[in-house]
This record gives C-alpha cells, structure tokens and sequence, in this order.
C-alpha cells in the first residue's frame, strides 16, 4: 500500500467538501457523548470530599471512585475496533450511551463505597468506549473536513470542565450528593433517542472477524496496569504493577507483529508515516497538556502562594484560550495546512512556557501567568485537532475503527506517561534546591519546554495538507 498517496497530497491545496444538513446533525448528535462523560468526570472531580463524608469512607477507599473508573476505561478501549466491526456502531453508541446513563443511577442509588465503585467501573466500561465512536463517526461523515469538525465539537466539550465546578457546588448546596449523577439521566435519555432517530445505520460495515483473546489478554490488562503502575511510581511505591503493564504490552507488540490485521489492533496502520507522525504528535501534546494540568496548580498555589480558589480562577485563562481557537481550526487548517497550524499551535504553547520559567526565578506576575496561559490554550487546540484530523484521513475507510482504537490508546498514555515523568522532575528538583518554594519549579518547566521542542519536531513531519 502507498502509505502517502492514496491519501495525503503532499502540497497541493484540496477543495473543501460541503457538508449537508445529514451530516451536521449526526454530529451535533455523537458530541452529546464526550459532553457528558466530560462533564460527569469534572463533577465528580470536585465533589469527592463530599462523598467521602456522606459515606464515611476512607481517602484511599475514595480514591477507587477516579481510579476504578479509568482502569476500567484503559481495561474496555483495545477491543472497540472489534466491537465495532462486530456490531456496528450505531448500535454500540446505543448500548455504551445507554449502559452509561444506567450506571450514573447506579451510582446514586449506591448505599456505600464498594456499591459506588462498582457503579462507577461499569461507567468506566461504557464510557471508555464512546470517545473513540464519537471520533470514528465524525470521521465517516466530515471526510476532508475532519479538522473544521473536531474544532466546532469540540468546544461544546471545552464547556464541561468549565460549567462542572459550579454546577457540582449548586447541587451540593441545594441536594445530596446522589444528584451529582442523577443529573447524567435526562440528558442521556435524550442523547440515546436522539441517536436512534438520527445517526444511520452501518450494518453494511459490519464485517465478521475472529477475536484475538491472546492479544486482548494482554494488552487490557497491560494497559491497566502501566496507567496505576504509573501512578503508583509517581508516589515512590513498588514499580511491580508498572513493570508487568510494560511487560505485557510488549508481549502484545510481539504477539500483534506476527498475526499482523487479525491482531486485535493493527500495528500495520503505524507503518504509515502520516498515521505515526500524528499518533506521536497526539502522545506528545497530550502529554504536554496532563502534565501543565498535574504542575500549574501545584506552582501556584505552592510556588506562587494563590488559594485553592483563587488558582482556579487563574487556570479558567488556559480554558478560554482553547475556547477561542477550536471553532477556527477548521479554517486555519484549510487556509494554510494541517503542517503549518500544527507547528504554530506549538510555537504558541512553547511561548506561553516562557512566562512560568521567568517567574520561577524572578517572582510572580499575574498578567504573566493569565497570558502564558492563555496563549498555552490557544496552542494546544491548534496542535491537537490538525494531527487527529492527518491521523484519520491517512487510513482506509474501513480501518477507521482500529485507527480510532489506535489513536485513543495513544493518547491516553501520553497524560500518564508525562505527568509521572514530570513528577519526578519535580521530586529532584525540590531536593537539588533543598526547598518547595517557587525556584524548585524551573527544572520542571524546563522540561515542559524541552518536550514542546520534541513536539515541534514531529508536527513539522505531518503532510501539508489533508486530502
């Protein structure tokens, strides 16, 4: 296979596709999914003190509330493509939304902790699945227009973190925590009949293919264990988990070499150099944003001396920035090129850097901090969607599942792997200074801009242009 031409033009300038009112509902639809997992996830986020009182639980007990979730996420992701080549994917967005909207009253209904989990998990399973159906429906539909998509859905998503915090403490003040996931009900109940009525039916793309259990064996649970075994080694615990998560994965490269296409994810589909490059640029940058969200607020509040609050406040910046530059992605990638975007969003991120490491020396600003991260959000919207909209359009059509399992996989290592990296960064650098003030946090943000360096070098390699 011609791993360029059949799908990229290297520099000439394509015209775009029109999309139709079809399309633009089916969208406006599937978007109903990252919207209120996204939102569900923030909620939950900021109320676990809450929960942890009403339930009289402990931290570490508590904390299976975050963690069952997204082990049972990484533990579900490897077999979508086969789900959906299986099931298709209207149907499978029907089962995952519907399945995720019973698990949120599960979890209100829960009586104690271990009840809560176990709601939460089956949250995890669903949920875990409807990010990359929402990305391979866009997808099928948006074709070359991938890019304008993504940036137009992608602020309605930007909105849930921004709308969760205050919506969780209304609850909380007016109603018990339980309504923290009631609230998930109307609004999965409309989103399951919108998308019977409105998304089409794929049974034509429905092809039979044998389950690779040896390959799910190993990489759902080696997926798992690398994301706690990380966490567990930011905490300076034992690395056993870390270890056996690396060792399987690597068993699941050996094993997915030699069966090539009937292994559960086709590691064929990275030997095209658009569809690595874009999955590179997606860890990197992924990376780059879980690792500014893991070090910003700690730098504040410890290194700068803002409140929990007052922090928040500060970080909205970066929130508004993504805000203002997703809906233009679409035109900037069509006017100059999906190189071109990728490469400035960098720039852009590499720039709003700066502010952090000057003042880790010189004191802090807060114009300096409120530009430097308003300019990180403009960056890491116009880097992220410029390299999904390449990775997707360099794959057939009808490997857009096992590209969007891929590609999530991806990036979901990318967050972990840099924040865990990142902290012990930090770890050194606070005992190299002999203090937790604002200077230990110059070596991590210079390790930040190293990585947006590292970045720069693979959004330079993506095609100029998506055909």
């Amino acid at each position: 296979m011609s791993t360029e031409a059949a799908t990229m033009a290297g520099n000439e300038l394509s015209l775009p596709e029109k999309l139709d009112s079809k399309a633009w509902q089916i969208i406006a639809v599937v978007i109903l999914a990252p919207f209120m997992t996204q939102m569900d996830a923030t909620i939950v986020n900021v109320s676990l003190s809450s929960i942890r009182e009403d339930l009289h639980a402990s931290l570490s007990a508590t904390q299976w509330i975050i963690s069952g979730y997204l082990l049972a996420l990484a533990l579900i992701l490897p077999v979508n493509g086969w789900l959906v080549d299986r099931f298709g994917t209207k149907r499978l967005y029907l089962f995952c939304f519907s399945s995720f909207t019973a698990a949120s009253f599960l979890c209100g209904a829960a009586h104690t902790m271990q009840q809560l989990v176990a709601a939460r998990i089956v949250q995890g399973l669903a949920g875990g699945l409807l990010t990359p159906l929402t990305q391979l429906m866009m997808a099928r539909v948006a074709g070359r227009q991938m890019a304008r998509v993504v940036g137009y859905a992608s602020a309605p998503v930007l909105l849930a973190p921004l709308l969760g915090p205050p919506l969780a403490g209304a609850i909380l003040k007016h109603a018990s925590w339980p309504w923290l996931f009631y609230v998930n009900l109307p609004v999965g109940i409309l989103a399951v009949a919108l998308a019977a009525a409105l998304l089409p039916h794929d049974e034509s793309l429905i092809r039979k293919r044998p389950f690779d259990l040896p390959g799910f064996l190993l990489l759902s649970p080696g997926l798992s264990c690398t994301l706690y075994g990380l966490e567990q080694f930011a905490h300076h615990q034992s690395p056993f988990f870390l270890a056996l998560g690396l060792l399987l994965l690597g068993s699941f490269i050996w094993l997915a070499l030699r069966k090539k296409e009937k292994a559960l994810i086709d590691l064929e589909l990275f030997r095209i150099r658009t569809f690595s490059t874009a999955a590179i640029t997606q860890f990197l940058s992924n990376g780059i944003l879980f690792a500014g969200q893991f070090l910003l607020p700690l730098y504040l509040i410890s290194g700068a001396g803002l409140s929990p609050t007052g922090a928040g406040w500060v970080l909205t910046s970066m929130g508004i920035g993504m805000l203002c530059s997703y809906p233009f992605m679409g035109f900037l990638t069509e006017k100059f090129g999906c190189r071109a975007v990728a490469t400035g969003g960098v720039l852009l991120n590499l720039v709003g850097t700066l502010p952090f490491l000057w003042m880790a020396q010189a004191g802090f600003s807060m114009p300096l901090a409120l530009a430097g991260l308003y300019l990180r959000g403009l960056g890491q919207g116009a880097t992220g969607i410029p390299s999904l909209a390449a990775a997707y359009a360099s794959v057939p059509k009808s490997k857009l599942s096992l590209a969007a399992t891929a590609i999530n996989i991806v990036q979901r290592l990318g967050g972990p792997i840099a924040t865990t990296t990142l902290a012990i960064v930090l770890t050194f650098s606070e005992e190299l200074h002999n203090v937790h003030g604002p200077h230990s946090f110059f070596i991590p943000f210079a390790a930040i801009l190293v990585l947006q360096l590292v970045v720069i070098g693979a959004a330079i390699r993506l095609p100029v242009r998506i055909q």
